[in-house]
């Protein structure tokens, strides 16, 4: 494997070649590859794969058949290896190669390059089985088939090449996230050099006493750390999830260039425990930007969330997915966790409702377009229908809500009527967008309401104590939250139950910060999670009693 290149690549803009063997045996010397998957990142996304079945001149042992799937008269029509070499070459080219327990696969790559008599080219290399376990120790296990349960990533061809190789891409980019949150990795080569650290490698270098000092305070609770200089200037604030963990690794033989610049300039370290790490995220995010630290980057990015807008201030809104949210007078429901799920929330309620579909230009047009005659729009474009529209836009806000059975009884209604017809494919549609309804589409949703709109208090599972959220008319209000006035908290809900919860200010660049940072986080804790529609309780007393606040 080729040695490290000295680049300052962020590992985010890298290319990856991700790849995955199924075989005859778990032997390269003795066994031979059956199938390759290989896909390809750029930018952080999934732009190419390629897969073929492998013909390996031999039978394929029973038990094999078993696992994969694969049999042996599958594979009698198969390419050779040998003839998919150049094809595998130009699908890597430079990119660096990646693989779950990259020694298993890339042993069986060098041999059968040295069978089909070729040298194989030196590629920069990750194992995503060596990074899994220096990123998330606390799993039992780092198999692939546990870290995709761990994150619920779709696997539905286990033991099959591309799959697999998709489903380690996936975790690859979720690495390299976690990575730079919880190591301070920026640059490709400290990756590389990440998955090559001893196991061990928790030795500290030689630390100024007061830095020592201080990091025998850390506990095992999440929390915001603050290192400073012998003038108290602030020089980094981080979070974490576990303090004394997350701060060992700037102090480990192994720390990227930037933590042992960090720890070489700081003479104290301060640090602000939290009940959650939602907590300290919001709270990283808000120092940072007060305190402008030399090490810190200013453009914090959290993952993508995507949402469904509607434009109120047009006299006939229609659905639309956005990845971008603000306090701009428009309604946006979620978040939903891929622009897929939003997409898709948008078919069912084009299917099922009669909102206009057309775009604004068309709509001007007045010219009523087929989708009136099937039932599918009110047709606003050829008369007023201002009441009907706005009936309907409650109806498609109950159902973005979670309630489901007005929607599932009209996608009934229509499926017999198509089948009457005998337009079974169109029923047949239709059926899988009940199916969609009721197995799938409102199973991350966290906020009912509209976001924009939304009137609940979050309570978030902690270690040893729950943190609270509060988010109302737009604002997001953390109970005991360090930066704001004691009491907030408390003084939003009676002013809330009081009925004067509009005298608030209205929701600024903090406020729309916040929001981002908790829904981001809601959509991937929401097993953590219990929501109370603030509006379904008569006082603060009652509320209490159920929350336990």
């Amino acid at each position: 494997m080729l040695k490290i290149k000295e680049t300052k690549i962020d590992p985010g803009k890298a290319e990856f070649a991700v790849l995955d063997f199924e075989t005859t045996g778990t032997s390269s010397k003795t066994n031979r590859v059956i199938e390759i998957g290989l896909v390809k990142i750029k930018n952080k996304k999934i732009v190419d794969t390629y897969s073929s079945l492998i013909n390996p001149e031999t039978e394929i042992p029973y038990y094999i058949t078993n696992l994969t799937g694969i049999k042996t008269e599958d594979i009698v029509d198969a390419p050779t290896f040998n003839s998919t070499i150049q094809r595998l070459l130009d699908f890597i080219g430079d990119s660096i190669l990646v693989a779950h327990n990259l020694s298993f696969d890339y042993s069986f790559l060098k041999n059968e390059f040295l069978l089909a008599g070729y040298d194989l080219p030196e590629y920069q290399t990750l194992c995503t089985l060596k990074l899994a376990r220096k990123l998330y120790p606390e799993l039992k296990s780092k198999s692939l088939g546990n870290l995709v349960k761990h994150f619920r990533i779709r696997n539905e061809d286990a033991h099959r090449a591309l799959s697999d190789a998709t489903a380690t891409a996936k975790i690859l980019l979720k690495m390299i996230d976690e990575s730079k949150r919880s190591h301070g990795i920026e640059e490709l080569t400290d990756l590389i050099r990440l998955q090559q650290s001893p196991a061990a490698a928790k030795k500290f270098r030689l630390m100024k006493k007061g830095l020592a000092d201080d990091y025998g305070k850390l506990g095992d609770k999440p929390g915001v750390y603050i290192f400073k200089n012998r003038q108290d200037e602030i020089l980094y604030i981080g979070k974490a999830k576990l303090l004394r963990k997350r701060v060992a690794n700037h102090f480990a033989g192994t720390a990227p260039r930037k933590s042992k610049q960090i720890v070489r300039k700081s003479s104290k370290l301060d640090f602000i425990q939290t009940n959650t790490e939602l907590t300290a995220l919001i709270l990283e995010a808000e120092m940072v930007k007060i305190h402008k630290p030399e090490f810190n980057s200013q453009l914090k990015k959290y993952s993508q969330n995507y949402f469904i807008k509607f434009d109120i201030e047009k006299e006939y809104p229609a659905p639309k997915v956005t990845s971008k949210f603000d306090f701009d007078g428009k309604d946006y429901f979620g978040p939903y966790n891929s622009g897929d799920t939003a997409r898709n929330m948008v078919d069912i309620v084009n299917r099922t409702f009669s909102l206009r579909e057309c775009t604004e230009k068309d709509l001007k047009k007045g010219i009523i377009c087929y989708l009136h005659n099937i039932e599918r729009c009110l047709a606003p474009c050829a008369e007023k229908v201002d009441k009907e529209y706005k009936d309907e836009m409650e109806n498609v806000y109950e159902f973005l809500s979670g309630k489901n059975q007005h929607a599932v009884d009209r996608l009934l209604l229509k499926m017999k009527r198509l089948s009457d017809e005998k337009k079974y494919e169109q029923a047949a549609i239709l059926r899988d967008s009940v199916n969609s309804i009721l197995n799938q589409i409102h199973k991350t949703l966290v906020l009912s309401d509209p976001v924009n709109k939304a009137h609940v208090m979050v309570q978030i599972k902690g270690a040893d104590d729950d943190d609270y959220v509060l988010i109302v008319e737009g604002k997001v209000i953390v109970r005991g939250y360090p930066l704001d006035q004691p009491d907030y908290f408390s003084t939003v809900l009676d002013d809330y139950f009081g009925g004067t919860v509009r005298l608030f200010a209205e929701p600024d660049k903090r406020d729309l910060e916040r929001m981002k940072i908790a829904l981001s986080w809601f959509i991937n804790q929401r097993n953590r999670l219990t929501v109370y529609q603030l509006n379904e309780f008569e006082s603060f007393e009652e509320l209490s009693g159920y929350a336990s606040i």
